[in-house]
């Protein structure tokens, strides 16, 4: 998974392509649960580029995009927003799967 490292990266890398941002922090309890199955997430939807975004580093951002839950994943295709599954709760593989199938192709 690349690393988000600034705003400009993000809007820069937004506008082509099918990118997953997964917001997330280091101090999250949730997101260290889904750590060791997110390889395996990212290799059954290789159509899309994962981008760790630190809540933390980038929470103007969090703001903007009403992210106040960690982890979250935000979708985007050609820089248009396809999906979001944005909540506090912890998030199982299979409900990461279904959030990721389920967005338009």
């Amino acid at each position: 998974m690349k690393k988000l490292e600034t705003i400009e990266q993000y809007k820069e890398v937004i506008q082509s392509g099918k990118h997953i941002m997964m917001f997330s922090a280091d101090w999250c309890p949730d997101c260290r649960v889904i750590e060791p199955i997110l390889p395996e997430v990212m290799e059954e939807h290789a159509e899309y580029t994962f981008y760790y975004v630190d809540r933390d580093k980038f929470i103007d951002l969090c703001i903007e995009l009403d992210v106040f839950g960690i982890p979250s994943f935000i979708a985007y295709k050609d820089g248009e927003e396809i999906g979001r599954y944005v909540n506090k709760e912890r998030k199982t593989k299979e409900q990461i799967n279904e959030f990721l199938n389920g967005l338009s192709k």
